[in-house]
């Protein structure tokens, strides 16, 4: 994931690979794998780790509060492995999620031995086809709401100077009362959440699948094109012909759609209060954060945002 929109944190001990790797082997110890070699790919909201003896991913959350998520996530693998949908696969046979050590830990059949994502015609083509299923009641999806992962996000920036604090807040009611004056054109219906090409993979036999399902929620299909559109538009991270070729698999161009610039200013809100809220505790995302408020403020160029 490259975005970031404010997850969620609880009261738990500070996240670390040592005690996170105390929890891999637990829950590994209850799942019944073995956790001797597993190898850490990366350590954020959720550490991931391959094991070595199977190929299996584990996931453990760094919120303890994600319980009833995760079990949603679980829940949205399985129906789309149901629909021979080319998303992540959870391991079967097991009862998951798992609560070990005050995290939540789930397994996932690992779908590649080395990090390679997929291109933008693939994600579009991904995103179509999970735009035509029709997801069943039992999911239990929420509904997606934008100014609750700002909300949640303004609280817990505890790193940054009381004048952006105040930007960010104006900025965000002003947002809030343009959002509800959007008129959506495209079907109202499950959406990934946080679909970017970070979050779609090369699966070993070579197609493209879908990732982090922990996102899926109930809203209007634009959001799930927002994020290529401003990766494309304001960051520069997507080249011109990548972008057309992702249009014209999806079939929907959002940036001739009259409501983007207020959904693009919304997203580009969370992504940059996610990095707000880490800035107490790291200088370079402190950092990162001020340019970013400084660049909203003034209309500068996000062509320096960094990925994250």
């Amino acid at each position: 994931m490259i975005s970031g929109d404010g997850d969620t944190q609880g009261d738990a001990a500070p996240f670390t690979e040592e005690n996170a790797g105390a929890v891999l082997r637990e829950a590994c110890r209850a799942a019944g794998f073995d956790a001797s070699g597993a190898e850490l790919l990366r350590l954020g909201s959720n550490a991931v780790y391959r094991l070595a003896t199977v190929p299996v991913v584990v996931r453990i959350a760094a919120d303890p509060g994600v319980l009833d998520q995760m079990g949603r996530a679980v829940r949205v693998a399985r129906w789309l492995a149901a629909e021979s949908f080319p998303a992540v696969r959870v391991v079967a046979g097991l009862d998951q999620p798992l609560s070990v050590g005050g995290r939540v830990v789930t397994f996932w059949e690992n779908a590649q031995d080395r990090t390679e994502y997929a291109r933008l015609d693939e994600l579009g083509d991904l995103l179509r086809a999970l735009h035509w299923l029709e997801e069943p009641e039992s999911l239990g999806l929420p509904y997606y709401d934008p100014f609750a992962h700002v909300a949640n996000s303004l609280s817990r920036c505890d790193g940054i100077s009381a004048d952006d604090r105040e930007f960010v807040e104006e900025r965000a009611a002003k947002l809030q009362k343009d959002y509800d004056r959007l008129d959506f054109v495209l079907p109202f219906g499950a959406i990934h959440g946080d679909a970017n090409v970070g979050n779609a993979i090369r699966h070993r036999d070579g197609h493209a699948v879908l990732i982090d399902l922990d996102g899926f929620s109930l809203a209007h299909r634009e959001w799930d094109l927002v994020l290529t559109s401003l990766y494309y538009e304001r960051f520069g991270w997507h080249t011109r012909a990548d972008y057309e070729e992702f249009v014209y698999h999806y079939g929907f161009e959002l940036m001739n759609w009259p409501g983007y610039p207020v959904l693009a200013d919304v997203r580009e809100l969370m992504m940059t209060l996610w990095v707000g809220t880490q800035a107490a505790t790291n200088p370079e995302m402190a950092a990162e954060f001020s340019k970013r408020v400084r660049a909203m403020r003034t209309g500068g160029s996000r062509q320096d945002w960094r990925p994250f």
